[in-house]
Parts: C-alpha cells; sequence; structure tokens
C-alpha cells in the first residue's frame, strides 16, 4: 500500500494569525461572502435565512460569522473580527447570538419551542438577536411547524438563520420564507492554502488533506493532525481492493460497522462520565457516592440523551465513511475515462489503477449507486450492519485486483 504524506501532529512553526475578517476561512465564497457583507451593513437585513450546501462547503462556519457580521461593532466594516461582538460571537459567548445543534438524530418539539420563545427576548447590548440552527434538516414535520410561526412573524429584533444540506431538505413553508445562501465545496488549492496559512502545514501535507477529505476542511483539519484518523480513512478506501469473495463481503462490513462504532462509542462514553462527573458535583454527591432516588430521574435523562448521541455518531460516521468509499469508484472511473486529472487517492493510484483495469465504467457507476443507496438506508435507521453487508456484497460483482489478491495469498 501506498504511504499517505505524514502530517505533523504538531507542526513546529503552528500559525494563529488574528483573523481580519470574520469571513477569512469562507474560502472559495467570494459571491456568498459580498452577499452577506451587503446584508449585514445594510440595517434592515431579511428577518430569515437558509443557508444550504454539501457536507464541506462551510454551512456552519458562513452563518456563525453572518451573525458576528450583523452585530459588528464597525457597521462600516461588518464582520471585522477585530472588536469585542464579533470575538464573542467566535467563543459562542455572546449573549445575543444562539448557536444550536442536536447530537440526537433529530431535533426534539421542547427544544424548538425554546428556541421560539427565546426568539423573544430582546437583543443585550447588540442590534439582533440572532439565532442559529444548525442542521435544520433534522427537524421532524412537526418541529418544523412548531418554528413557522416565529419564522413567519418574527419579533423585528430577531433573524433566525437556518442550515441544511439543500432547500429541498426543509419544508416549502419554510423555505419559501427564508432568503436563500448557496454554498459550494471550495477548490483543494483554497483549503490546502488555508490550511497552511492557519495550522502551520507544509504544502505537501496540506495538499494532501484538502485532496482526500474532498475539500471539506474541518475533516482535512483532522486527518492532517490525526495518525489514527489518516490510518482509519486508509482501512476503508482500500476495503473495495480487498472484498472478492461474499465472506470477505461480510467480514468487511463487520469490521467496517466494528471500527465506526468503537471510535463513535469511545468518544461518547468518555464525554457522559465526564458529564455525570460534573453532574455529581454540582449535586454535593462524592463520585462513589450512591445516588439518591430523587435524583435518579437527572441521571437517568442524561443516560438518554448518550443514547441518542452515541445512535447520531454512529450513523454521522458510517456517511462519511461510505463518502470516502465514493471517493475510490470516482476514481475508478476517472481512470476508465481518461481524465488525466489528480485523483483524490492519488497515493493509491497503482492499486486502484490495477483495480481498475478489470472493471468497466458501468460497473463503477453501479458500486456507487449501491454506496448512495447505503446512505440513504443508514439515514432511514436500517440496522448498520445489515446495510454495510448489502453494500459489500455488491462489491463481490467487481473485480478482485491483482495486488489485493496477492497482499491476502502473501
Amino acid at each position: 500500500m501506498a504511504e499517505t504524506p505524514q502530517a505533523a501532529e504538531a507542526p513546529q512553526t503552528p500559525q494563529t494569525p488574528t483573523p481580519t475578517s470574520v469571513f477569512d476561512e469562507l474560502v472559495g465564497q467570494d459571491a456568498v461572502v459580498e452577499q452577506l457583507r451587503r446584508a449585514a451593513g445594510s440595517g434592515t437585513p431579511a428577518h430569515a435565512w437558509l443557508f444550504t450546501g454539501p457536507p464541506g462547503s462551510g454551512r456552519s462556519n458562513a452563518a456563525r460569522a453572518f451573525a458576528a457580521a450583523l452585530n459588528c461593532e464597525r457597521p462600516d466594516s461588518p464582520g471585522c473580527g477585530q472588536c469585542r461582538s464579533c470575538q464573542l460571537v467566535a467563543g459562542e459567548g455572546h449573549p445575543s447570538v444562539k448557536m444550536v445543534s442536536t447530537e440526537n438524530v433529530s431535533y426534539r418539539i421542547e427544544d424548538v419551542r425554546e428556541l421560539v420563545t427565546t426568539a423573544q427576548d430582546r437583543p443585550q447590548n447588540a442590534r439582533w438577536r440572532v439565532i442559529v440552527v444548525e442542521d435544520a434538516d433534522r427537524m421532524t414535520e412537526r418541529a418544523t411547524n412548531v418554528l413557522l410561526k416565529s419564522i413567519e412573524e418574527p419579533p423585528p429584533h430577531t433573524i433566525w438563520i437556518l442550515c441544511a444540506p439543500s432547500p429541498a431538505d426543509v419544508l416549502v413553508t419554510i423555505r419559501s420564507r427564508c432568503r436563500l445562501v448557496s454554498l459550494r465545496i471550495p477548490p483543494a488549492d483554497a483549503v490546502a492554502e488555508l490550511l497552511a496559512a492557519r495550522d502551520g502545514l507544509n504544502q505537501e501535507q496540506a495538499h494532501f488533506a484538502a485532496r482526500v477529505s474532498q475539500n471539506h476542511i474541518g475533516v482535512a483539519r483532522r486527518l492532517a493532525q490525526d495518525a489514527e484518523a489518516r490510518s482509519r480513512r486508509e482501512d476503508i478506501v482500500t476495503l473495495p481492493l480487498r472484498v472478492g469473495s461474499s465472506s470477505d463481503a461480510v467480514q468487511a462490513a463487520g469490521k467496517l460497522v466494528e471500527m465506526t462504532q468503537a471510535d463513535a462509542e469511545s468518544d461518547a462514553d468518555e464525554r457522559l462520565a465526564q458529564e455525570q462527573a460534573a453532574l455529581r458535583r454540582s449535586l454535593g454527591l462524592d463520585p462513589e457516592e450512591k445516588i439518591p432516588p430523587k435524583l435518579r430521574s437527572q441521571f437517568k435523562r442524561m443516560e438518554e440523551d448518550h443514547t441518542r448521541r452515541t445512535k447520531r455518531a454512529v450513523a454521522d460516521a458510517l456517511d462519511r465513511a461510505l463518502i470516502d468509499l465514493t471517493a475510490v469508484y470516482r476514481d475508478v472511473l476517472s481512470l476508465k475515462l481518461g481524465s488525466g486529472v489528480e485523483l483524490i487517492n492519488e497515493h493509491l493510484r497503482r492499486e486502484i489503477t490495477d483495480y481498475a483495469e478489470g472493471t468497466s465504467p458501468e460497473r463503477a457507476l453501479a458500486c456507487l449507486d449501491s454506496i448512495s443507496t447505503a446512505r440513504a438506508r443508514i439515514g432511514q435507521n436500517v440496522p448498520p450492519l445489515l446495510a454495510m453487508e448489502a453494500l459489500m456484497m455488491a462489491f463481490t460483482a467487481a473485480p478482485k485486483s491483482a495486488s489485493a489478491k496477492g497482499s491476502r495469498s502473501s
């Protein structure tokens, strides 16, 4: 297997430049930045916004930047990044800007009702009360209907910003009342430049991370700085090269689910332990003290939140793994069609070329369709192992590369 460039876990000269604007990280989004600057400086921005774009396009970053610009203390240069208001928003400490996300599979109705109540409060030492709802596509229809009236008739000092992958992911009654902001995946060179300037990576590290993350800034940073994350990705993207029989498919599916579940559950369990310890301290309980019956409900709610959080974390991890698998078949298609462009998995060119020689463009497209189906099944709460076994069985119809045969026989 080809080696990946070693991204420094601790860059020798990490750079954290002082931002010249809250929009600095919106690389490759010049038209959007101009649109948001104009709206923030107009004094009369729309009361509701819908930020859309695929994963990695920077929806949440754009929404946070816009929230800062709306309340920037320099109206002649909204979103300066230097004033106290901009810095408070960046640190998620601004009293009049609320960033909302859910770690559950979907938003709960009581959470949305609480937001509607918050929207009625007047802003504190700011022009606007801004409520940013990340992953608005995770709202159920009932939860969305709770939000609808506040979107239709918001208080004059409140601005809603919703984030979703596409306009179709929110109800038409909501999107028809919002100003649309469409973001795109930034170019790889722009992502690499940002990583080099902000995180102190050299050009090779930054370019590798930008390319294999498919220009997703957050994923690129994690791959650049975390050797274990790079190793897990390599295990995932080489799966199609190693799946040649039904037994291979079952084993590969089990390994993929086990790997993603272990990673997600480890993080979730660590967080639960921290939250339980903090709750014990706040209630005056010793670490080993038995929980009194009247306090057990608080710990039970925390455990229920943990279960929902873990379920979503596993689904998100599997979805990211499927996106990485999509990159393999895009590379295969690129080779079969002779596009001549750099592969997403350029460091695996030899292995992917070997694999591609025994398949057809039609077969690669069929595998891409199977991956899309698996992503949809995960989103529909199909048991992860069942969905992954069906996907890996689809891969068995694709040929087994000579190098993969050799690696198993050796």
